[in-house]
């Protein structure tokens, strides 16, 4: 990323959002949290305002993620 003049912005996530971005940086995909929410935005927003976004059948990226929450927050069977 080029350096250029950075904002301070709160947000509030669910926690297994939080948890998630945390388990990359400790696989050590990406060095924080801050990096991790970057990428993950420029992607969104090339895909939706800047790239050559082609129409698709899939849900938007929130609902997949919020959809992922809920699936983690679901109790677990036990095997069988």
């Amino acid at each position: 990323m080029s350096w250029c003049t950075m904002r301070v912005v709160t947000i509030c996530l669910p926690e297994s959002y939080v948890e998630g971005v945390d388990e990359l940086i400790g696989q050590n995909k990406y060095p924080n949290r801050s990096e991790v929410i970057r990428i993950a935005i420029r992607d969104l927003l090339v895909d939706e305002l800047w790239g050559d976004r082609k129409p698709s059948n899939s849900l938007p990226l929130v609902a997949q993620l919020q959809k992922l929450a809920q699936v983690q927050d679901l109790p677990q069977k036990p095997p069988s």
